[in-house]
This record gives C-alpha cells, structure tokens and sequence, in this order.
C-alpha cells in the first residue's frame, strides 16, 4: 500500500438533519465534519403531529448532501482527488414513491406540495389500519411471510406506508410506478440513476421491512399482496428480486454529481443502509452486545453467527435478517418509538409559559436560553430525589411501541401523582420509564433464546446524559459501554465506504482499524436494582392495564 491519502465520506441522514465526515481511511480518523438542518422539516412543513404524519421534502436531502460533502472538501483542501468511496445511511423505514425514471414524485410538476409525494418519515404512524390489516392477512396463508420481521408487521413500514397512500391519494395512484427507501435512493441518485429497474435495494431495507427473504425467493408473491389489497396489483414486478448487502458497490460516481461535488468520476458509491445498523459497526458492535443507538428513538441491534441463531425466530422484534448489520451474521433489531422524544415533549411542555406568557421583549433575548436549561435543571433535581416504591411511574409510550411486539395505539401514561409531585419527579419517571422499555427489549431477547450478553451505548443521549445512563445500567442490570465517537453512524457509513473501495477485505477489518474505541462503562449499582425491579413489575402491570383499557 503507498502512502497516498486514502480518504472516505460517510453520509448520516438523521430525523432533523444529515451529517457527512471526511474519514481517513486507514486510522479512522476524521478530518472534517459537516451538519445540515432541513429547512423544510425545520418548519414542519408537511407535518400533522395531530395524525401523526411526518413527511420530508426530498430537496432537504438533496441540499444536505451537496451542502455537507462540499462543506467536508473545503475544509480539506487536498482531499477531494483522493476520496476513493461514499457509503449512505437514512432513517428508516422512509420510502417515497417514484416514477419510471426513479424520481420521487415531489419532485415532478404538480406534486411539488403534496405530502403524499414525499418521503414517509419512520416515525410517521398514519398507516396504522393498514399495518393491523396486513397482520390480520398473513394469518390466512401456510407460509408465515411475517416471521423474519418478529411476526409482527409494523406502521412504521414499508407496505403499511404504501398501501396508505395509495388509498389516501388518486393522483398517487395514478403516478406512482414504484416504490423506493431512503436509503435506497441517494446511493441511485449519486450513481445518476435513470431507470428505477435498474435500482439496488439494500439487504438491511429489503429485509427488515419489506418482507424479503432468500426463502421465498425475494419478495413474498404478487398474490400475497393483491389478496390483500387489489391496489397492490401487479407492483411486486415494478419493484425487485436481489439485495445488496452495505459492503457492495451500486456505482460508480455520476458525471454530473461529480461535477457538484468537485469529486472523480471514480468515487465508488456503496449499498445503503438504515442508520442504526450502520451505526452499530461504527460503535464497534460485538456479537450478542446489544448496540443502542439512542436519539430521538431508539434501534437496538444485536449480531450472532448465523449458524447459532439456527431456527430460533425472536418474536415481537423488528426483524432478524443474514448480512443486514455485519456481511455473513445474522442482523436482529428492536427498538423503542420515543427515547429522546419523550424528553423533548416534557421540555416543550415545561416551556410552553416562555414561549407564550413572558412578554415578546424579554422572550426575545432569554427564550432560547431558558429553554435550553430546562432538561440541565430537571436532571440536577432529580439526581437529588429519593425515589422509592410508590413515586410516580410512567409509560413511554408517547409515540406507541415498537418492541416487543409492535402497538403505535397504545399511549404513554403517568400515574401515581398527587398535590406533592413537582417537574423533576415527572421527569425521573419518564426518564425510568424509557429504561424500562429497554428493560423489556433485552428481556424478549433473553426469553427468546438469543441471551444479551452485554450493552453498547451510542449517540447524542449515550454521550450527553450519564444520569440517564446510570440508571439504564441499573435498571438492567447490565454494564453499558458508551463508544467514544459522537458519529457512529456517519462513521460506520465510512468503515462500509472503505470497505467498498477495497482498501478492507471485510468490514470487520476496517472496524479493527478505524474503530475510536469506549469512552465510559456504567455499572449497576446493587443498592438501587432490586428497587427499580420492583418498580419494573408495576410498569408492565401499567402497560398491561392501560393496552386493554
């Protein structure tokens, strides 16, 4: 190997903003970063958090890409001629329907606005009839076409989303030709993708939401689907047979995005993937290590040999799918709805009297300020509280529940309260609770025959709260190891990107290499597990209680 720079770009697309690095390929060492905020997402433009709709603009992609990898090339000067590869993780499941040409729909004339032409967020819940009938529906055929994604098919997914626009909207039925991921899309797009047929969909997307599996030869028949909805009829054959697991090339840079990008016509551009899965390798996950990616939700992922997992099928996951996270290993995700977003909503409730009751003068130079403070204040608090048997209990159910066993009906809940109960012991029960639907995560693992055998922290959560991590290692009673770099999912679409470029033969290797390592571990503490074991019991008593009600 020479001694030339060897560089490669790791692009991250978040719920509120993509990220993009400049890794050099050897150390791992990153040489430049840049953020780009959606502009229309910032506004909630196209949103309606009352029917939980969350649609994204395809140009807040499109800016973000040219605007985070330009910004990456500037920084370094001399980069740009020695970038050898580019790999692409998304949110996900946040399909878009397109055109023949691949071209998702918002952006042909007369779509321009309309939400149903846009990328259908992950958190968007609007399908929810459909998933439940399509749970229903599978229940009717031999083959269980349900079992590789926990059994259990899920709103937040690929057929519910589509079934639902296309319902929802005739001028979608009319244009729609197919289908595609986000994470799908941007690799075509970079290659200059002209011919949706022609599209490579990734292993991790295919499999984990929409029910494709070497058993059944690809896709589950068209039958399958045009039982369960004529409006399905025929789309199986506008759609795809192979997938590409994220250590494959789909391309090779295109002209014109070169020219954009100020890069060579040689960058390879790798198979995409979800965020959390790649995540997972950049944070150096460990086989049987359940790698929590914690944001604004939550994805755990967890990988074993294939020959080990054998016939056993976790029930009540997000999927067990061969090469989705690690080539050659089996890849198996949960995750919780809202981790994060449990603590923005109690902030944004908290601060609902700067926004809207301090006069505009003094809101104007202190709100942001203020604002700012609140999760700070409300975590110094409750570290100080004594907390026992009969403090409040919460449910973390504010955006429904992913895993186990997949309900986006059920609502959070918070009881035990009375005159006493201030803003910091609400938060501590939020806080716990969000603990203890992690808690039942490792738990379905462990009662499913795949035990967990240790836990990886990563992302903004992992590494800004150690109160919130404190006790998820007391609330499971586990050590949890919180990785060093504070973009492990850009970062592990860099280890893909490396790996697609040839400088690794596997992606294992170029995790050796290009790995940051851990930063803490929290241990439990014994004094404080078997309280939050006896509180962990009246959480699923509640949750039990309130999903019947």
């Amino acid at each position: 190997m020479t001694n030339a720079s060897l560089y490669v770009l790791g692009v991250d697309y978040g719920t509120d903003s993509v990220r993009t690095i400049l890794v050099d390929a050897r150390s791992g060492a990153e040489k430049a970063a840049a953020v780009f905020y959606y502009p229309r997402w910032k506004k909630q433009l196209y949103c309606n958090p009352a029917e939980n709709q969350f649609r994204q603009h395809p140009l807040d992609y499109i800016e973000g890409l040219e605007a985070t990898i330009k910004s990456c090339l500037e920084q370094v000067p001399d980069a740009a001629a020695h970038v050898k590869a580019i790999s692409v993780d998304t949110t996900g499941s946040s399909p878009v329907a397109v055109d023949k040409t691949g071209t998702p729909l918002a952006l042909t004339p007369g779509f321009e606005e309309n939400p149903n032409a846009m990328f259908v967020l992950w958190k968007d819940h609007t399908s929810i009839k459909e998933a439940q009938s399509l749970n229903e529906h599978a229940t009717k055929y031999p083959t269980n076409y349900l079992k590789y994604v926990g059994g259990i098919y899920s709103s937040e997914w690929f057929w519910a989303k589509l079934l639902h626009i296309l319902r929802a909207d005739e001028s979608i039925r009319s244009n729609l030709f197919s289908f595609v991921e986000h994470c799908d899309w941007i690799p075509y797009l970079l290659t200059g993708g002209t011919d949706v047929m022609q599209l490579k969909r990734g292993t991790c997307s295919a499999g984990h939401k929409a029910l494709w599996s070497k058993e059944w030869g690809g896709l589950p028949p068209q039958s399958f689907f045009s039982d369960w909805d004529p409006l399905l009829d025929g789309i199986t054959t506008r759609l795809f047979t192979d997938s590409y697991t994220a250590d494959q090339s789909v391309g090779i840079l295109s002209k014109e995005w070169a020219q954009r990008l100020g890069l060579p016509e040689t960058v390879v551009i790798g198979a995409g993937a979800f965020d959390a899965h790649m995540g997972a390798v950049g944070g150096q996950i460990e086989p049987y290590h359940l790698s929590k990616v914690m944001g604004t939700s939550t994805c755990d992922m967890l990988v074993a040999p294939i020959d080990a997992i054998g016939d056993t099928y976790v029930n009540g996951i997000c999927g067990q799918v061969p090469g989705s996270v690690i080539p050659g290993m089996m890849g198996l995700e949960a995750g919780q709805s809202s981790f994060g977003d449990s603590y923005a909503w109690f902030k944004n409730l908290l601060s609902w009297s700067i926004r809207t009751v301090i006069p505009n003068s003094s809101k104007q130079e202190q709100e942001a300020l203020w604002i700012d403070q609140i999760i700070p204040s409300l975590t110094k608090e409750a570290e100080k509280l004594d907390w026992n048997e009969s403090s409040p209990l919460a449910l973390d159910w504010f955006n429904g529940r992913r895993t186990p066993d997949t309900n986006q009906e059920v609502k959070a809940a918070i009881s035990g309260l009375n005159l006493a109960t201030d803003a910091p012991s609400i938060f501590y029960a939020i806080v716990e609770a969000t603990c203890f639907g992690a808690k039942a995560i490792v738990e379905r693992f462990n009662n499913e025959g795949v035990k967990v055998q240790g836990l990886i922290g990563l992302g903004g959560v992992a590494r800004k709260s150690p109160f919130i991590m404190q006790m998820m290692a007391d609330v499971i009673n586990m050590p949890i190891r919180i990785h060093r770099s504070e973009q492990t999912c850009a970062l592990g679409a860099a280890m893909f990107a490396a790996t697609v470029a040839g400088i690794y033969d596997k992606v294992e290797s170029a995790m050796a290499a290009m790995g940051q390592g851990f930063e803490f571990e929290y241990f439990p503490d014994p004094a404080k597990t078997a309280l939050y074991q006896q509180r962990y019991q009246k959480y699923l008593e509640l949750g039990k209680f309130e999903e019947e009600s």
